[in-house]
This record gives structure tokens, sequence and C-alpha cells, in this order.
């Protein structure tokens, strides 16, 4: 497959990045900055501006696959999705975290008491991040 990976140099991008390489898909990884892009088999650095929705779409297309891995406070959804939708791309994925998930019924991890305060922010975006998605037509 061909994959575009935004946040290739990131944290999760990085091991996600060596993930596609070591199933032998072609992967252009996407950062603001891809000097700090590992080199790895199958992988062609490019530098993109998550903002500019533009961009990121003529960054997307051509692809089979776009994977966003970018931090959900440092993003817009309606950019990253409005982006994924022009490019004409297949499959769009998003990297998330737990917070939004359910623990019990109505319950998400986020609005429980032992969510440890330092990553609310970022959880909760993601949670939006994930409504904003599932509001999308299939």
């Amino acid at each position: 497959m061909k994959v575009a990976l935004l946040g290739a140099s990131g944290m999760i991008g990085s091991r996600v990045l060596a993930e596609l390489s070591s199933r032998g898909h072609q992967i252009t990884a996407l950062a603001r900055h891809p000097e700090k892009i590992a080199s790895l088999p199958g992988v062609s650095p490019g530098a993109v501006d998550a903002f500019d929705r533009k961009a990121l779409a003529a960054a997307y297309a051509g692809h089979d696959a776009a994977i966003s891995s970018i931090h959900y406070l440092a993003s817009d959804a309606d950019t990253l999705i409005g982006a994924a939708k022009d490019s004409g791309v297949p499959r769009y994925l998003v990297v998330g975290g737990a917070g939004s998930l359910e623990v019990a019924p109505g319950v998400k991890l986020i609005d429980t008491p032992q969510f440890p305060a330092i990553y609310l922010a970022e959880a909760k975006a993601g949670a939006a991040f994930l409504d904003r998605l599932t509001a999308e037509p299939t």
C-alpha cells in the first residue's frame, strides 16, 4: 500500500512509521521538520503544515490511506478531515488515545476521577475529534 503518515517524526508517528516500513508499505512520511523523520525502507519524507488544508490534501492525494498521528491540541479536526476528503484518499485513519473509550455504559474514561489531570486537555480534544469523525457520513 501507499500510505501518507502525518506526524511521522513524533512519538507515536515514528512507531507507526517503523511498523509500516517493516510491513513493506511505501510511506510518504509527513512532518513540520522532515529532517527528524527516520530513514527507513520505503520512506519518503516530506514537509507539510497540518493547518494548511490545501497542502495537506495535495500530500495525501494518490495514496491508498492517510494516517494522522499528531496531537489533537496541535491540530484542527475540520482542517484534517477536510484535507482527507479533498484529497480523495479512500481511507483516513486517526491514531488516538484511550480517554474517549467507555469504561461503563455512557461513561468515558476521561470522565472518571482517576483520569490523570495532566492528560485531560489532550484527551478531551481527542474525544471531540472522535465525535467529529463519527459525525461524518460513510
